[in-house]
């Protein structure tokens, strides 16, 4: 199953401050908190994800690995999957508390009432929104990191209207809806308490002002749609799946609004040559019979030019031969992999009379006379396995 985004989980912006990551995470906990929903496991499970969610968008090392790597990136830290509503408690007993939000959230659950606090919009702009990019790797740019360049057309500030999307001379007037507060305020009565439920003004869009003569350019949007080029700078060790995130890079926001995030997605491009299991790279070379039987040294290719390895003498087909640190550096810093040779026997189809009668020759030797015949010879994958265990 994918796992859900953090931000989208709490609902905050990625640029959203640790206060405001917060207070979402005890809004939720208290929309879903076992004892206001008894038996239902929904409920639970999202409680659980919430504060899953809080626990790495509350540390600034995990935030930023998270930002940059998405869910890959929290492997290899102290961070955990909660399972345990008790875990959740005890982990994060400060947010439970007063902590500054006017009274604990068991005090909430038990009595006194609940009350919503409300949080004014900015005065100025929407935000923008993101832009996805899938960007394809070969397998050597991915083991030693690669700067690439990518063109990307997206919505950049007018220059007409300098991003007000307001005609020159022409100003802004006071929305008529939400009175220049930027937001809707519905209030609900509930056995626990009165709510207040405040959304953003749908006529103004929460900026609590509107065009009154729009930009000819723009159509008093304040954007224009540009091409630009921009440099994604992608570490060592990433791998088919992960993202990073340019912050600001996306489309800008209405009228001069925050700019939204450009995710950068990896794609791996298959290689000619290798196959990628984790950190180590695989590669299946096939000799000849001689060489098989009389040994020898082979060049083989790597990921950062070519090198030679040492084949015994009598080597059998399906033989693993590892390369100490040739594979792809660990995203982590952690390690480097190796690359494992699966070596395989060359067998000819076609022979001369003069070959054929030299292979019959050998048949009749009894070192060439199999000792034990095997019913079913094993795959690359579990030969490999193999070796790991």
């Amino acid at each position: 199953m994918t796992k859900r985004d953090y931000y989208e989980i709490l609902g905050v912006s990625k640029n959203a401050a640790g206060d405001e990551i917060k207070k979402a995470y005890r809004k939720l906990a208290m929309q879903y908190h076992p004892d206001r929903n008894p038996g239902n496991k929904e409920a639970e499970e999202n409680f659980k994800e919430a504060a899953e969610a809080y626990e790495v968008l509350s540390d600034p090392e995990k935030r930023r690995r998270f930002d940059q790597f998405g869910h890959a990136g929290m492997k290899g830290t102290d961070f955990r999957e909660y399972t345990d509503i008790n875990d959740i408690f005890n982990s994060f007993r400060d947010i439970f508390s007063g902590s500054g939000f006017g009274g604990g959230i068991f005090d909430d659950f038990f009595g006194g009432g609940t009350s919503t606090r409300s949080r004014r919009r900015g005065s100025t702009g929407q935000p923008g929104s993101d832009l996805r990019v899938n960007l394809k790797l070969t397998f050597e740019e991915i083991a030693t990191g690669v700067a690439k360049k990518i063109k990307i057309k997206r919505s950049q500030k007018c220059n007409d209207c300098n991003g007000t999307g307001s005609d020159s001379g022409s100003s802004l007037e006071t929305c008529n809806v939400c009175k220049g507060t930027g937001e809707v305020r519905q209030v609900s009565r509930s056995v626990f308490g009165q709510f207040v439920n405040i959304t953003t003004c749908n006529h103004c869009g929460g900026e609590g002002k509107v065009v009154k003569t729009p930009c000819m350019n723009c159509k008093g949007d304040g954007r224009t749609s540009q091409e630009s080029t921009i440099t994604v700078n992608i570490p060592a060790g990433v791998s088919n799946g992960n993202y990073l995130t340019l912050r600001g890079e996306g489309n800008i926001g209405k009228r001069n609004g925050p700019a939204g995030d450009i995710i950068v997605v990896i794609e791996e491009n298959p290689h000619e040559v290798f196959q990628r299991n984790g950190d180590d790279i695989i590669y299946e070379l096939f000799i000849s019979i001689p060489e098989a039987i009389l040994g020898g040294e082979i060049e083989v290719p790597t990921l950062n030019g070519r090198a030679k390895i040492k084949i015994d003498a009598g080597i059998s087909p399906g033989k693993i031969l590892r390369m100490k640190n040739k594979g792809f550096p660990n995203l982590n810093g952690y390690k480097t992999g190796d690359q494992l040779i699966y070596v395989n026997i060359f067998i000819p189809d076609k022979l001369t009379q003069k070959e054929k009668e030299l292979v019959k020759t050998m048949m009749d030797s009894p070192n060439f006379s199999p000792k034990v015949r095997s019913k079913k010879s094993k795959s690359i994958f579990e030969h490999i396995k193999d070796v790991w265990n």
